[in-house]
């Protein structure tokens, strides 16, 4: 399932306006929303339970936002917002988050990049302070740009390059799009990492940093009131700028079903991925946010569970547990995305089964569920674990402020994560079924192979010509045989 649906129901407070807030729904938080004068967008998610704070900054860019040739720029300049800035010398925001006992990182995605520290209440004001001055006061040259690089570089290496997985989801993804820039993976491609500098650095920053391209969360031991006034003395100092709108340019209706396959020596298990381009919570509810009425994308939601939950999911107990032919198999929906997003099958074989094999039957399991739909007792299962999953996380103040920082990142709204666990109730076996016929068709398909690479000798006794056995190699001049 996606992460946003991992963690949407634990949002079942209500936003509002200003600093007023509404009661909240169903014991969940009470979530308040109002806006800085220079456009940033703050919220607060109050939890009483210890004195810890979690801070988060987002700002609405990520990979697909990049300029063309300039792939990984996004997440590079995320690694270079820990420089230093003309204020505070580089280490010293860390260092003090360290100091303070606390803890700090980020992350890039397609669509947003954010940066977080959780630390005491006492100190929220002094996290405040560091990030809205690198928030415009960055300061980079040469020397710390190009380290910095080389960083980047053996992290694509270490997390992509020399793993043969990685390697097949990152060509899924780029066959998956062939016009959106969700093709591009978000560490960027190798060759064009290696031409970043500090110019598309600083470039990137001022078009995209600014206080009205933001969004502060708060989460934790305050109240809308004490987070109001530390944001106007800090990020309310802030001017903002002339961010440009997003806009991408969009992928087309699939036509034809694409294959991708990747031999590696170092692969010990294969395994076969397949894509569906689908809808994404945004796009799928066509302009009429917040919805409190089901769409596509919880439809997808549920089937996506019903197909891959486990052990009691479909594929798993149709290629696993019934059949012996997979040591696993599943699917999940990545439904919080900005634009049009992907639902994903997998399977891994058992020993002596083949990948084409796998894939029929996975395909038969698809297609009985198409056929005949889902029973009753399949969609309340299906529908009570979405739910209890997410409530079970309701603990972790930070997968509060994650969730509504993505939901803002992806252009949904705050009413969009509190109705979503009355949208997934409301789901029918009818639209599980129509999810299905219409969106796990093999046109909107890219079907990935992941096999170990065949020996030296194997390659040499399958190329054309080649002796079938050691006693017609000997009858043949010139050829070495290999041991």
């Amino acid at each position: 399932m996606s992460r946003f649906a991992m963690v949407a129901i634990l949002a079942a407070g209500t936003a509002a306006s200003a600093l007023a807030t509404r009661p909240a729904v169903a014991a969940g938080p009470q979530i308040s929303e109002f806006r800085l004068d220079n456009g940033m967008q703050v919220m607060v998610i109050p939890d009483h339970r210890t004195p810890v704070v979690t801070h988060m900054v987002w700002y609405k860019v990520g990979s697909a936002d990049e300029q063309p040739g300039k792939s990984g720029i996004a997440h590079f300049l995320e690694h270079l917002m820990f420089k230093g800035t003309e204020k505070h010398k580089q280490g010293e925001f860390s260092a003090e988050v360290a100091r303070l006992g606390g803890q700090e990182n980020a992350f890039t995605s397609q669509d947003y990049t954010a940066y977080y520290q959780r630390v005491a209440k006492e100190h929220l004001g002094t996290v405040m302070d560091f990030e809205a001055d690198r928030m415009t006061g960055l300061k980079l040259s040469d020397e710390v740009v190009l380290p910095e690089r080389d960083v980047v570089l053996e992290e694509r290496r270490m997390r992509t390059d020399n793993e043969p997985g990685a390697r097949l989801g990152e060509v899924l993804q780029a066959t998956t799009y062939v016009n959106h820039p969700y093709q591009h993976p978000i560490i960027g491609w190798e060759h064009e990492i290696r031409q970043l500098n500090r110019e598309d650095a600083l470039a990137f920053y001022k078009r995209f940093y600014a206080p009205n391209n933001a969004l502060l969360v708060v989460a934790g031991d305050v109240t809308p009131e004490e987070v109001k006034a530390l944001a106007e003395k800090t990020y309310g100092q802030v001017q903002p700028a002339d961010t440009p709108p997003r806009a991408r340019p969009q992928e087309p209706e699939p036509q034809a079903h694409r294959r991708v396959s990747l031999a590696d020596p170092r692969v010990a298990q294969p395994s076969l991925q397949r894509t569906y381009l689908v809808p994404s919570e945004r796009t799928a509810k066509s302009g009429q946010r917040p919805s409190e009425k089901p769409t596509d994308s919880e439809a997808l939601e549920v089937l996506a569970q019903i197909l891959g939950g486990g052990q009691t999911g479909r594929l798993y107990r149709t290629l696993a547990a019934e059949k012996s032919m997979a040591a696993g198999a599943g699917a999940y929906y990545q439904g919080t995305a900005h634009d049009d997003t992907r639902f994903i099958v997998y399977a891994s074989p058992l020993p002596n089964v083949t990948l084409p094999a796998l894939e029929a039957e996975m395909d038969a399991v698809i297609a009985t569920l198409a056929e005949e739909g889902v029973s009753d007792a399949e969609l309340k299962r299906a529908k009570t674990q979405l739910t209890a999953d997410m409530i079970y996380a309701q603990d972790n103040q930070a997968t509060l402020a994650r969730v509504y920082g993505a939901a803002w990142a992806t252009g949904m709204d705050p009413k969009d994560v509190t109705s979503w666990p009355d949208r997934i109730k409301a789901i029918t076996t009818e639209q599980v079924q129509d999810a299905a016929r219409r969106y796990l068709v093999n046109r909107r398909a890219v079907t990935g192979y992941l096999e170990p690479a065949p020996t030296v000798a194997a390659r040499q006794n399958d190329a054309p010509g080649a002796p079938q056995n050691k006693e017609q190699a000997a009858t043949q001049p010139g050829k070495d045989i290999q041991q």
